[in-house]
């Protein structure tokens, strides 16, 4: 049984980005794996000061909802970063996020990934830059982790619509083999 913790950053909750994280959950679920969501929208997350006093101490010096954060990815042998795609890029609320795991980043080892990521576009090659803006963490600064799949519901813009595209399948059996 693993522990897996979804991070939906859309600020539109039972929006497409997640539809998909609930799919992925359910799932999770029926595999036997506890799981856990987190809406970082709802989360009073502040910016990152660039202050440089987490580089040394390894704690931020701002008390936010980060901190409870941390704890959860830390015992999380998942991780699952869902986004919606604003202009190209991951949405506001994920950049930010991503931007405050400074302090905990080289804590985050061997840790299994998955990412999931909606947009209007139909191409899914347009996808692909937000796609490697995660990674840019996941890759080059968690050690040892595992990128177990990608996610992509392009063509995706009313509420709901992902229902009707393949990542809506995907993100359940992505789940329920995590």
């Amino acid at each position: 049984m693993k522990n897996i913790l979804i991070l939906s950053s859309s600020p539109r909750k039972n929006g497409n980005s997640d539809i998909l994280c609930e799919q992925f959950i359910k799932g999770a679920k029926e595999s036997g794996h506890n799981t856990e969501k987190i809406y970082i929208s709802d989360m009073k997350i502040n910016y990152c000061t660039g202050c440089g006093v987490c580089n040394t101490t390894g704690e931020c010096v701002q008390k936010d909802g980060m901190e409870k954060i941390y704890e959860k990815m830390l015992k999380a042998d998942v991780i699952v970063f869902a986004t919606p795609v604003y202009f190209y890029s991951m949405c506001g609320q994920m950049k930010v996020f991503i931007d405050r795991l400074v302090p905990i980043y080289t804590k985050l080892v061997n840790k299994e990934v998955y990412i999931i990521v909606t947009a209007w576009d139909p191409e899914k090659a347009n996808l692909t830059s937000t796609v490697e803006a995660i990674r840019g963490l996941t890759r080059n600064c968690m050690e040892g982790t595992i990128e177990k799949g990608v996610i992509l519901g392009s063509g995706s813009a009313e509420k709901g619509e992902v229902e009707k595209t393949p990542a809506y399948l995907e993100a359940y059996e992505m789940g329920r083999k995590a």
